[in-house]
């Protein structure tokens, strides 16, 4: 029960972690002053410990850090070269990926679906042109369209004879 307890408290939020607060608090406060000052100390003791041998993990990771570095560009590893095969990799395990498969497959579909919708639309359009174009109306507007513009074209000739 306790190991379950330890667990949670990394989690200031979780239950455990509230019931332990609780609990150290109320323990805390049963102590004397003498206790109460002895603990803190200890604590604070600790605390230093710990932050030292953070300090020294930090400068051994840094170090380690830069040995690697060095022996990447002995390798000629760049960081363009690992960035370019981290991606690659990346690009690769989504597209093994089941869930990219569905996608695409379902995108591909919707695609071909939607070229067939459009491809019917346009195939519509077309025959309703082609059946206005042949239509008696149209035939009745072209002609109209047609003999204003001879009238406008012979008009125009008579102004330039006139005014030539």
């Amino acid at each position: 029960m306790e190991d379950h307890n330890s667990a949670n408290l990394s989690d200031p939020a979780s239950p455990a972690a509230s019931v332990a607060s609780a609990e150290i608090a109320a323990e805390f406060a049963a102590l004397t002053t003498e206790e109460k000052e002895q603990r803190r100390a200890e604590w604070s003791q600790e605390l230093a410990r710990v932050e030292e041998e953070i300090n020294t993990l930090r400068t051994v990771l840094a170090s380690k850090t830069r040995h690697a570095s060095d022996l990447k560009r002995k390798l000629g590893i760049t960081v363009w070269k690992e960035l370019t095969e981290d991606m690659n990799q990346g690009v690769k395990n989504i597209k093994e990926s089941t869930v990219y498969q569905r996608t695409e497959s379902v995108l591909k579909t919707t695609g071909e679906k939607t070229a067939s919708v459009f491809g019917s639309i346009t195939s519509g359009i077309t025959s309703k042109l082609s059946q206005m174009k042949n239509s008696e109306s149209m035939r009745s507007i072209e002609a109209s369209v047609g003999s204003a513009y001879e009238n406008v074209k012979a008009f125009a000739s008579v102004v330039r004879w006139r005014i030539a």
